[in-house]
């Protein structure tokens, strides 16, 4: 306990300085696919370009206080103002089997830059959802077992998951390779439903900058929407597709990375009405009807399939709860909301 203490008193120290908004940069996705199928999304929110060779990523695996310079890796690139940076793992043998599965083509293809090929050299991007990811400043040193907070220049930028915490599966135990922070109360304990395994978590667009201080509870819905990172190929008319093998096709649901919608941004048409926090849709995913609660301030609400092609528009008069049936229409959707002064809002939708 001591040890935790002193670790937890260590990073406030590090973090008490704060952090504006739009000021640096954070992660804006996170992608924990199957097999080898891992990603970052970066997003700048200010209107410079940024340097990322000055940062780093490190893994602080199944509830580790602590990471080295093999649990981190440095990279390279640059990160246009309002844009993003997508940093993928680096399994790209087409023959590659077990552990050396190639990461999929459909992930491949939005990557930025690639990263740690090999584990035993860094193992930075090799997390299951019951690792904690941290984004930070610094030039870390060649020395593998040296502990990347005394990296020079280091300052921690943004933490996803709870450091110093393995949560459990859904059978409630913790593992090495199979929990997830879930959804329910303390989030750790495999309550409620994984969020953090084998999903993309996507920041909310009103989240202005970074986690700089550990959390004590690390809910994964209070900064992130969640979708499963892979799918299952549907045809026109909504219904699954199947391979030779007879096991349905699937798909990984990567069409997000690449693109981040955020408040910071000024050129964007999407802004945050004032009571965008306070508004929620149930159940998400679901299995046809929808429930958008406490949307009294808007006018509009859209709903557009992953073509952008508008499915279903409604009048709101009113009402503090709106129901949905979107039994027929299977997919990633996309939920607009729209105010009295053309101000938007917007979350994804998923229909199994």
């Amino acid at each position: 306990m001591k040890h935790g203490l002193l670790f937890l008193a260590f990073f406030s120290v590090l973090t008490s300085f704060g952090q504006t908004d739009c000021s640096e940069l954070f992660i804006s996705e996170y992608v924990e696919g199957w097999s080898n199928n891992k990603a970052l999304e970066i997003y700048n929110p200010t209107p410079n370009a940024i340097n990322l060779s000055g940062y780093f990523v490190a893994r602080y695996s199944n509830g580790s206080t602590t990471a080295t310079v093999a649990n981190a890796v440095q990279l390279s690139g640059t990160v246009q103002p309002y844009g993003v940076y997508v940093a993928v793992l680096e399994k790209l043998d087409p023959n590659g089997t077990g552990q050396e599965a190639p990461v999929w083509d459909s992930l491949q293809v939005k990557a930025d830059g690639f990263y740690c090929p090999v584990y035993n050299t860094s193992n930075a991007f090799y997390w299951n959802g019951n690792d904690a990811i941290m984004l930070a400043k610094g030039t870390l040193s060649s020395n593998g077992t040296d502990n990347v907070t005394a990296a020079s220049g280091f300052a921690i930028v943004d933490i996803f998951g709870k450091i110093g915490e393995n949560p459990a599966n859904e059978t409630g135990i913790s593992s090495n390779n199979d929990g997830a922070w879930s959804t329910a109360f303390p989030y750790s304990t495999g309550l409620g439903v994984q969020a953090t395994k084998d999903h993309s978590m996507l920041r909310k667009l009103t989240i202005k900058k970074g986690v700089k201080t550990p959390v004590s509870f690390f809910d994964p819905l209070l900064e992130w929407d969640t979708i499963p990172a892979v799918i299952v190929r549907l045809d026109a008319n909504g219904d699954t597709l199947f391979g030779t093998s007879g096991n349905p096709i699937l798909d990984g649901n990567w069409a997000s990375l690449g693109e981040h919608i955020c408040s910071c941004d000024p050129t964007s048409s999407v802004k945050p009405v004032d009571g965008e926090k306070s508004w929620s849709i149930y159940p998400n995913p679901t299995s046809g009807m929808i429930h958008i609660k406490g949307v009294e301030e808007f006018d509009a609400v859209h709903v557009y399939n992953s073509l952008g092609q508008l499915i279903f528009q409604t009048t709101n008069t009113s009402k503090a709860v709106i129901s949905i049936d979107l039994s027929a229409n299977k997919g990633l959707y996309l939920l607009k909301l729209t105010d009295s002064q053309g101000k938007q809002a917007t979350r994804r939708i998923i229909v199994k």
